[in-house]
């Protein structure tokens, strides 16, 4: 079977041709180009995705601070989850651009690892679901009030089917990120923002002929629309031209279990490093209950401002994995350094300019997902509190999840893991516990903790790069897969 035939996008034309006008091609504009035609499709596909769950957010901010809290209560729960999955199933990514990287006509191969990670999609779903469905004796054992509790049961009870969809559209998206065809995620995503604020208003206060079934109807917008979502770009991989030749969906049901394995292998250390991450933050919200309601309403808004700018350096190291891994591929030791420390100059300084802009407008960002009236007063005063130390951390958060993609290149992953786990556990919420409760900084200390944990394994990222790179481990995939 062959393999399609090299394609320009039009996104990538422009971006080359500018770079041409302003001065002679070099491998590092080369690379500056290639890196941001794969890299903004990612970047704005990713901020729609997390559009869709902002617009969770403002939704139940609508209904009050109470249901904006017990919301997020039953979100955070979902993040390690959502991350474990999404994180194993990132493992396709670097396997078929390595595989292209080696042969551009690799069809099979990247059928291959496709078809593992659909596998992989369903069988974490079907582990997951009972968990969330019998959610509420879990958060009330996590020490919160019990009204919160049930109100998140309620909220999970509709939201909890998104799983499937969710890493099902993960797989189907690293496919197309593989082919450097990104821009099929991003068009199909921003419907994804319009369709949840429609059925998620409908279904939670009984618009266009929907009941109205408040936070339940909330959680069940968000499963509709995954679902949808997924059908669509499956239809698009299916249908297209210059996809359905790799004939992805086709006998899915056969097993492949030396692949599935690789995918294991590889994806379970991705899938815990981001875990780690997601659940730290799902921790915080908790601890945030342990002091109060408003703790926790302020936490989720600030958190979903930082969580949207986090999106571009999360892009810009979703294509270094791509970039380093056709690097890989090839054996191209130079094409490797230039792809990873190109995607960490753009990712760290985009992060700096949002950094400046929470410190000098925090308020005008918080009041989108909460009215600024009286009765709200302290949640968004404590939200502004907690978006100074997120503007604080912008730089080092954008330090480590673009290292640990280019990293992720390189196939490199259960070391990166377990500073995930020493860096967020160890430091963040150990001196996000001592400072919130010991020292009395409540929910500013929890945020301290979280900043400290990032720079922790923002650092230990960056190293770890910079000796593999002087070693001369980058051009060697044995080598690189070994530890």
């Amino acid at each position: 079977m062959q393999g399609f035939p090299p394609r320009t996008s039009p996104s990538r034309r422009l971006t080359r041709s500018l770079m041409a006008s302003l001065s002679p091609p070099t491998p590092w504009r080369s690379e500056i180009g290639a890196t941001m035609a794969l890299a903004w499709p990612l970047i704005l596909a990713n901020l729609t995705m997390q559009m869709i769950q902002a617009t969770d957010v403002i939704l139940m901010g609508w209904i009050g601070p109470r249901q904006l809290a017990a919301s997020a209560l039953g979100l955070n729960l979902t993040f390690a989850f959502a991350l474990l999955g999404m994180g194993m199933i990132t493992a396709a990514a670097p396997m078929m651009a390595t595989a292209l990287g080696k042969r551009s006509t690799a069809v099979r191969d990247v059928r291959r690892s496709f078809r593992q990670a659909l596998w992989l999609a369903a069988i974490l779903s079907l582990m997951f679901w009972p968990i969330l469905w019998n959610a509420e004796p879990l958060i009330r054992a996590l020490g919160q009030e019990p009204a919160l509790a049930r109100d998140a049961g309620i909220f999970l009870r509709g939201y909890m089917w998104t799983m499937f969809p969710f890493l099902l559209f993960q797989a189907m998206r690293h496919f197309l990120s593989a082919l450097e065809r990104p821009r099929w995620i991003l068009g199909i995503s921003a419907v994804g923002i319009v369709a949840n604020a429609l059925v998620g208003w409908g279904l939670i206060f009984g618009h266009f002929g929907l009941p109205a079934w408040g936070m339940f109807g909330g959680g069940l917008a968000s499963s509709i629309v995954w679902g949808l979502l997924a059908a669509g770009l499956a239809m698009v991989i299916a249908f297209d031209r210059q996809f359905r030749r790799f004939h992805l969906f086709g006998r899915w049901w056969r097993p492949d279990w030396p692949r599935f394995r690789t995918l294991i292998l590889l994806g379970l250390p991705i899938g815990l490093t981001m875990a780690f991450e997601g659940a730290v933050f799902g921790a915080a919200a908790y601890l945030m209950g342990l002091i109060d309601a408003d703790s926790i309403a302020a936490h989720a808004i600030a958190l979903q401002i930082a969580a949207l700018t986090f999106m571009v350096p999360l892009g810009v190291g979703q294509a270094a994995t791509i970039r380093v891994g056709l690097a890989l591929g090839r054996n191209d030791r130079a094409g490797i350094g230039r792809a990873g420390w190109t995607a960490f100059v753009i990712g760290v300084g985009f992060m700096a300019l949002m950094a400046v802009a929470m410190w000098l407008a925090p308020r005008p960002m918080i009041t989108l997902f909460l009215d600024d009236v009286p009765a709200n007063a302290r949640v968004i005063g404590l939200a502004v509190s907690f978006l100074a130390v997120a503007a604080i951390f912008q730089i080092v958060d954008g330090a480590q999840v673009v290292g640990a993609g280019m990293l992720r290149g390189l196939h490199d992953t259960r070391v990166p893991m377990m500073f995930a786990f020493v860096g967020y556990w160890g430091v963040g919420i150990g001196v996000g516990v001592w400072l919130a409760f010991d020292r009395g900084w409540a929910g500013v200390g929890i945020w301290t903790g979280l900043a400290a944990g990032l720079a922790f394994v923002a650092v230990l990222m960056l190293d770890r790069w910079r000796r593999r790179e002087g070693l001369g481990l980058v051009g060697k995939p044995g080598a690189v897969l070994q530890n």
